[in-house]
């Protein structure tokens, strides 16, 4: 007796089960809410109905029938709810936990690939400066050089920044993933320099700094030394994995950063 009423005295692994089939199914339903779809669901539920209804009261051959239309229309539910189904992945791929954990890895890789620009491009002994935007803009900065909307990575920097192209003198402007425009003009810092070994990229990505809360590199063409300008201050003698942790450090502390 004990044994056949169990099931109402569930236990915490019962209740978690309960909750997350409920919120699975809530979330199916949001879905499918408004669609085609919640009509052929409503139609399917109706010839359960009838399936089970035929069972009761021996309706055998109407039964049969139905047995045969379930056992194929799991192929045809896939056909038929395609458009709903890769709608339906696709919100859950867009779910905030899962879109922070990508972007976080995505971040990591931007970083990773412009401390490899920059030490490819030292090694060569060519000058480079990129500007990373954090909270404010680089819009107008970006506007002053080419338009160029691809994904960053360290080939396309080297290439950019190759003596002689159009767009090696100016500075390019990366915003999130992506290097929005090359050969920008940047301002130059209004504050004296110590060190009058320092160009014009240097001046540059310092003035930049000041202005806003860009993370300016610089790779010096005359000493292949990479810098780093954050704050108005200029960081010398960085190397790939130097470079690496310091953008990563101060992207973290621009997100943690109240608005």
């Amino acid at each position: 007796m004990l044994e056949q009423v169990g099931f109402l005295a569930p236990d915490w692994r019962d209740l978690l089960e309960i909750l997350v089939v409920a919120a699975v199914f809530y979330r199916i339903l949001l879905l499918l809410a408004g669609t085609r779809a919640m009509q052929m669901l409503l139609g399917l539920s109706l010839l359960f109905g009838i399936y089970f209804v035929s069972r009761m009261l021996g309706f055998d051959l109407l039964r049969s029938l139905l047995e045969y239309v379930f056992e194929f229309g799991a192929i045809a539910a896939l056909v038929v709810f395609q458009p709903e189904m890769r709608n339906a992945l696709a919100q859950l791929g867009q779910n905030r936990i899962w879109r922070r954990f990508f972007n976080r890895l995505e971040e990591s890789r931007v970083e990773e690939e412009i401390a490899q620009a920059a030490v490819d491009l030292a090694r060569a002994k060519t000058g480079a400066i990129i500007a990373i935007e954090r909270e404010v803009g680089l819009g107008e900065y970006a506007e002053t050089g080419t338009p160029i909307h691809a994904r960053v990575s360290a080939p396309l920097l080297a290439t950019i920044f190759t003596p002689y192209s159009p767009m090696h003198d100016g500075a390019v402007i990366v915003r999130g993933d992506t290097l929005v425009a090359a050969g920008a003009i940047l301002p130059l810092t209004q504050f004296p320099v110590s060190d009058k070994a320092l160009g014009t990229r240097h001046r540059a990505a310092l003035g930049l700094s000041e202005e806003t809360d860009a993370l300016v590199i610089v790779v010096s063409e005359e000493t292949s030394q990479i810098s780093l300008a954050s704050g108005g201050r200029l960081t010398r003698g960085l190397d790939r994995d130097s470079l690496t942790a310091a953008l990563l450090a101060n992207r973290g502390a621009a997100e943690l950063t109240p608005h």
